[in-house]
């Protein structure tokens, strides 16, 4: 493969479950839309753990980070206190420094929201774009 090409990821997806809080929602109940981002980026987390790349690895051993460069988000149906919700993560092409993933925020088999988020890969000291080290690209492209 010529350098600087994109490679095809791996399925399935990563789905990490995680249950509504209280603090998640607002006074009837309905999760705020802003906690899922951070439901996203819990499952993105545990996704690049599960793979042995740990943020403090990514960042004290590897010398880089991901930072959120554009995200979409689309809301289907509401999730409510106490539901148990699964949150996928399912790698696009991944290029360079570029990491694009799909995720997807469900209730059983129910679809309650999509997102596309385009990670970069960048220094942790610079924030300047770098390209994704070989045993990470390794470990989540398989």
């Amino acid at each position: 493969m010529r350098p600087g090409a994109a490679l095809q990821a791996r399925e399935p997806a990563f789905s990490l479950p995680l249950r509504v809080y209280y603090q998640d929602t607002d006074a009837g109940g309905v999760v705020y839309h802003s906690r899922y981002l951070d439901f996203l980026e819990r499952a993105r987390y545990e996704w690049l753990r599960e793979a042995g790349f740990g943020l403090r690895k990514l960042a004290e051993e590897l010398k880089v980070i991901f930072v959120v460069r554009s995200l979409s988000i689309e809301f289907r149906r509401p999730a409510r206190l106490d539901d148990l919700l699964h949150v996928t993560v399912r790698l696009d092409q991944v290029g360079r420094s570029r990491v694009p993933v799909a995720q997807e925020v469900k209730r059983d088999h129910e679809v309650l929201a999509q997102a596309r988020v385009e990670l970069a890969c960048v220094d942790v000291l610079t924030l300047k774009p770098a390209s994704l080290p070989s045993e990470l690209r390794r470990a989540i492209i398989g």
